[in-house]
């Protein structure tokens, strides 16, 4: 019968999976929200476990949904973050060019980061004006290299550099928070004090890269220090925008199978941040408009009306892991109940459970005491009326665990979740 028939709304919930919590009375975000229409979901559905890329591994956004899609890399054959994301932002990336992804950091005197994020209250313009600063004032050594700061949402930041030779990715990251591990972005456990690292070269033909990547940081410190950007920023008692923190280089174009030829259906979008817009492009994913990323009604309409023309649409929800980068378990418990109100609620008014199945699951987890992904496993529901249920009745860590869908890797969620909306025909 092929895939042609299925009527499918994947929704990702971006960090969502946690750990128990003391402000929560040990339990987690996710049990300690209130979520009347993911139980309803539940009790039509089953439930699992996923493990976004592999054991071990806390995995950075691009490559778990790269996973969650069902693509799956070997580290050698992973491009980098750095060019997903200027394809997501629409820049000229051309293979050889050095993509990196960046965040706009706070530091002080003494070259200590004080915050990974510049306090995440970064206004366009100020991050647009000091982007413009660092293109027009950093002169490389060599004189036929050139740089592109674009300015994503918020503190994050994309760089590209190109030179008269072809550049390698190959190289280590400036951010002390993550390791470069064949273009992969691995979060690494650090401790209270963090400096910039120095880019060093993994192989040979690296040593350009690396020399670029330090005199762009030596030089933007300087050029940011005297900003008219952060004069304004500190008499306003914000924090100054004081360097940016580089990972995950690359310098490959990927080329990949569509996802449409993939899984023999038409399959849709809606994301709303510069990885998952690259991610999208480079599968020749079809996009959706769904608002602004905390517009949650807007993309349950938009998801509905996408089943008219679509077997499946891609919902990628931001919100949960924001909280869990701050620590913020309240919070993260009530974004996940505003996301169960006006997403799930609306969205399950909008379609026939009949006929369309949900799929709901998340990148990886961000547990709120550690601030940071991790490699805990992430809740896997597929729901549907006619689906083999299971006696799991909330889509939590604990009731995951008993699911009868089991331990699956990411690569292997969504063949198996049009194996189990196929047996439900």
């Amino acid at each position: 019968m092929g895939n042609s028939d299925i009527r499918m709304i994947y929704v990702l919930l971006d960090g969502v999976g946690d750990l128990p919590h003391p402000d929560l009375d040990g339990i987690t975000p996710l049990e300690a929200a209130s979520t009347p229409n993911l139980d309803q979901l539940c009790k039509d559905g089953a439930l699992g476990e996923v493990i976004s890329v592999g054991r071990g591994i806390a995995p950075e956004s691009d490559i778990a949904v790269f996973n969650m899609l069902g693509y799956k890399f070997s580290h050698a054959d992973y491009v980098g973050r750095g060019v997903i994301e200027s394809i997501g932002v629409g820049l000229d990336f051309q293979d050889g060019d050095l993509a990196l992804r960046g965040n706009f950091a706070t530091m002080d005197d003494s070259g200590v980061i004080t915050d990974r994020r510049a306090g995440r209250v970064i206004k366009s313009e100020e991050s647009v004006a000091i982007a413009k600063e660092l293109e027009d004032n950093i002169q490389f050594s060599d004189g036929k290299s050139s740089v592109k700061v674009v300015p994503t949402v918020g503190h994050r930041v994309t760089v590209v550099l190109r030179s008269d030779q072809p550049l390698s990715g190959r190289i280590t990251n400036t951010d002390p928070a993550y390791s470069n591990v064949g273009g992969m972005g691995i979060a690494k456990a650090v401790g209270d004090v963090l400096r910039i690292d120095r880019c060093l070269p993994m192989v040979q033909e690296a040593n350009h890269s690396a020399q670029l990547i330090n005199e762009f940081t030596e030089q933007s410190i300087r050029i940011m220090k005297n900003s008219k950007v952060n004069a304004y920023r500190q008499k306003n008692n914000q924090k100054s925008l004081s360097c940016i923190l580089l990972r995950d280089a690359g310098s490959k174009y990927p080329v990949l199978i569509p996802i449409d030829r993939k899984y023999s259906m038409k399959f849709s979008c809606i994301v709303d941040m510069p990885v998952e817009q690259g991610i999208a492009k480079v599968l020749n994913m079809k996009g959706f408009e769904g608002g602004d990323s905390t517009d949650y009604t807007q993309k349950a309409r938009v998801a509905a009306e996408a089943m008219q023309t679509q077997n499946a649409n891609y919902v990628h929800i931001k919100g949960p892991d924001v909280y869990g980068h701050d620590g913020d378990a309240n919070g993260k418990t009530k974004n996940i109940q505003d996301i169960d109100k006006n997403f799930f609620g609306p969205l399950l008014d909008r379609i026939d459970i009949e006929k369309v199945a949900v799929v709901v699951s998340a990148d990886h987890s961000t547990p709120c005491i550690n601030k940071a992904h991790s490699d805990d496993p992430v809740p896997l529901l597929v729901s549907g009326r006619k689906t083999r249920i299971d006696s799991t009745s909330r889509m939590t860590e604990a009731f995951a665990r008993q699911g009868r869908i089991g331990l699956l890797e990411g690569s292997q969620v969504l063949s198996t979740a049009i194996d189990i909306i196929q047996a439900q025909r």
